[in-house]
């Protein structure tokens, strides 16, 4: 799976993706959109890619940049 067809799939999907195939790497936290804040969550390595899945589970941000 690529990162394109991962963004494509619907955020259950997404849920179910991570849950299956993903590879917890640990806590992570992520700047909020202003920049302000740290919002907590866990980062995943997922086929060639990295996600973030946010403490509540509302967020799931994919990236190609390691974040480690």
């Amino acid at each position: 799976m690529t990162i394109e067809q991962f963004k494509e799939l619907a955020f259950e999907k997404k849920l179910l993706e991570l849950k299956h195939n993903g590879n917890l790497l640990g806590s992570y936290e992520r700047a909020d959109e202003s920049g302000s804040t740290r919002v907590p969550g866990d980062i995943y390595e997922l086929h060639d890619f990295w996600v973030y899945l946010s403490e509540d589970e509302q967020t799931v941000v994919p990236s190609r940049r390691n974040p480690l």
